[in-house]
Order: C-alpha cells, then structure tokens, then sequence
C-alpha cells in the first residue's frame, strides 16, 4: 500500500472519529452484522481476527460480540486513527496496523475471520483475490470465515461502482472511495479459487440505502430517542427481504459464510 492510500484512510477515520456523524445509519449497520454474527459464528474460537477498526471506532462496532466468541479479538487496520480510537472504546482488543493484502500473521494463527465490507475498498480485481488468499493463508485448518463485500448484484451498487466518485462525494452520497467488488457468484469463484470452502451466502441490508442514510442522518438531528428506536425498528423491518428469491437484487452486501478446509478433508 503506497503512502497516499494510507494517508488517505487515515484522514477519513480520524474525521469520523472527531465527527461521529450517522449515529443511527451506523446503529443499524451494526444490528444487521449483529445478527449475522448471531446466526454464523458459534462461540469457541481461540483467535479471531477483524480485518479493521472502523466500526469500533465510530460507533459500539461489534467487539461485545466478537469477544463472547473468541479468547483474543484483534482488529488490523491501515490507519492508525483508527486503531487508536477503537483501542480508547474497548481495551480488550488488540490492534495491528497492516495492509489485508500483506497481513502480519503466521500461517495458519488464527482460527476465525470477521471481515465486514472491508475488502471492497481497493482498485482492482487483482487486490481483492490477494487479500482473500491472505485470509487463507492465515486462517489455520477448519477455520472459519464471515465476509461480506459490496454487492454488485444489486442496481444501485452497480451504478454507484459507475458513476465517477467526485460527483457522489461531492453530492455527499458517498462518504468515502470506493473500489472493486463483485457479485455473489463471482465471489464463490474467488473464495473458491483462494482455497476456502463456501457454506453458506447471503445477501444483507435490503433498505434502500441513499435514502435510509438522509434519514437516518435527519433523525440524529432532531435527537429523539423514541423516533430513533421507531426508525430503526423500521429499517431492520426491510431484513425480511432475505428470505426471498429477489434477495441480491435488494441486498447491498452479499455475505459469505466459509471455512479452511481441515488437511486432508
């Protein structure tokens, strides 16, 4: 990673760390890999690595979840704004700056992966299928693997993925770049090809998102926290939409549940 990404990444984490905008736009963002979590990552693990911080260093993020899971919870993160702010939230965690590309780990040293649209920020194809071999490289035998990535299925991430990024930060679409990602099929072709035994996808986040964000980000202003409740019992409301056929259509995320297969298996 060259010395313009990372100073790039780590002046957006530490303005959203001083800002802390779309409290409840991030509140949800939360519930839903909350949920997944609940459903895809049976307690036990031993090591557990979150491939960033950035959810821990906005918002309460996911390390409360992670932690009944896993002995040690570590975060890597190409900025240390980042890192440094989670580490204020929860003194439990370990953070490890790093590239996903290039991770400081030992082979086979953890056995479990949380990667939550993390790996959808780089340019090109060629660094995605990178980074998800490191995910394999450092995963140990029967290891297991939640990931999700922007999903291209879904109309609305393909044209944003084709409209130039300075009309939609400028329009305060979108906050930050964003890169490469795919649809749900190619991703079993990648995560395939890397070496990791696809279980389980699904497509999450199915509430039209531009529009829940203005919302969400209206609600934060006016401040009310029975409004808030309301509204993001209204937003998880649209997670009903997984259960259909449409579903990576409606869904912004498609969500991958895999494994390491164990030698010999």
């Amino acid at each position: 990673m060259g010395d313009g990404e990372r100073e790039y990444w780590q002046e957006v984490a530490a303005e959203w760390a001083i800002q802390a905008p779309q409290r409840t736009w991030r509140a949800h963002s939360d519930a839903v890999n909350a949920r997944l979590l609940t459903r895809w990552l049976p307690p036990g693990r031993r090591r557990l690595l979150k491939t960033d911080a950035f959810d821990e260093a906005v918002s309460t993020g996911l390390f409360p979840q992670l932690s009944e899971r896993a002995q040690t919870v570590i975060a890597v993160d190409v900025s240390s704004a980042a890192l440094a702010a989670a580490a204020r939230r929860y003194r439990g965690l370990a953070v490890v700056a790093g590239d996903l590309r290039r991770l400081p780990f030992a082979d086979g040293s953890l056995d479990g992966v949380v990667s939550l649209s993390s790996l959808d920020h780089f340019a090109t194809h060629e660094e995605l299928a990178a980074s998800l071999r490191e995910l394999y490289r450092v995963l140990s035998p029967g290891g297991s693997l939640i990931l999700t990535l922007d999903n291209l299925m879904n109309p609305f991430v393909a044209l944003r993925n084709a409209l130039p990024f300075s009309w939609l930060h400028r329009l305060r679409i979108v906050p930050y770049r964003v890169g490469e990602t795919v649809g749900p099929r190619c991703l079993r072709a990648l995560l395939e090809a890397a070496g990791i035994e696809v279980q389980e996808v699904a497509a999450i986040v199915h509430v039209p998102r531009v529009f829940a964000v203005a919302l969400a980000n209206l609600v934060d202003r006016l401040g009310a926290s029975a409004l808030r409740r309301f509204f993001l019992a209204a937003l998880l409301s649209f997670e009903h939409l997984s259960r259909l056929p449409t579903r990576f259509l409606t869904g912004y995320f498609v969500a991958v549940r895999g494994r390491r297969c164990p030698a010999g298996g």
